[in-house]
């Protein structure tokens, strides 16, 4: 198996002035290709945290964060900005679509900003909005959209360039319990069908029960890691 992602001894310390947070004590974490791990935990435990650190949206402190074998401490800051844009995929609780693109508009961004041209990129856009059922409204604005429409254009564009690893942070969060569950069929078929990798922050235990594993922080430590076996794969 291809190991996409790996942190080594993470440790991330915020610096209030007259005390220091340990967000991260030395995590330790390796994502195989076509994994799906949910990060489980208490508020304030560390999840969002680890995940901003091993994307680079926020620098670490210690230890090491290595995306397809390359380490991210030894990127500069215009390296790191073009491996986000072509390894990773990112799916937020709150969409952060942008409100005055259509939605075939917003699943394109990531394919404009790494060059593809815009024919190409339009063309691979709608198909990823078909593949999340959305095709018929490609021309809508986010606005013009449910909540469950927003966030399966999110997903749209997260997967639409073939990122090494989507990084999804309470993808379900702002959704209500059936649009939540429709999701999370989406993303249990994308991993499934395409293979793709998540690494997704959750507090339900729904989600994290049709993952393939399920890695549990406590006080910015791992305190569980566990692989989880479903029906499916053991009538395989």
């Amino acid at each position: 198996m291809t190991t996409v992602l790996e942190a080594k001894g993470l440790w991330k310390v915020y610096d209030m002035g007259s005390s220091q947070v340990k967000a991260l004590r030395g995590v330790d974490l390796s994502i195989e290709a076509g994994e799906m791990v949910a990060i489980m935990g208490p508020s304030g435990c560390g999840k969002t945290t680890l995940l901003n650190c091993v994307s680079s949206l926020d620098e670490f402190s210690t230890g090491e964060v290595l995306i397809d074998g390359s380490p991210l401490s030894e990127m500069s800051d215009r390296e790191r900005t073009t491996m986000r844009a072509e390894r990773l995929g990112f799916v937020f609780q709150s969409f952060n679509l942008l409100p005055v693109l259509s939605a075939v508009e917003n699943v394109e961004m990531p394919l404009l900003i790494v060059g593809e041209p815009p024919k190409v990129a339009r063309a691979r856009a709608l198909s990823a909005l078909e593949s999340v059922g959305l095709l018929d409204w490609a021309g809508h604005l986010p606005a013009e959209l449910s909540g469950g429409q927003q966030q399966r254009v999110t997903i749209a564009r997260a997967f639409v360039h073939e990122p090494a690893l989507i990084l999804a942070d309470e993808p379900t969060g702002n959704l209500d319990t059936p649009t939540s569950r429709s999701i999370l069929e989406l993303l249990i078929d994308l991993n499934k069908t395409r293979g793709i990798t998540f690494l997704m922050v959750t507090h339900e235990d729904e989600i994290a029960a049709k993952c393939s594993r399920k890695v549990t922080i406590r006080d910015g430590l791992i305190t569980a890691d566990e692989k989880l076996i479903h029906a499916s794969t053991e009538e395989e």
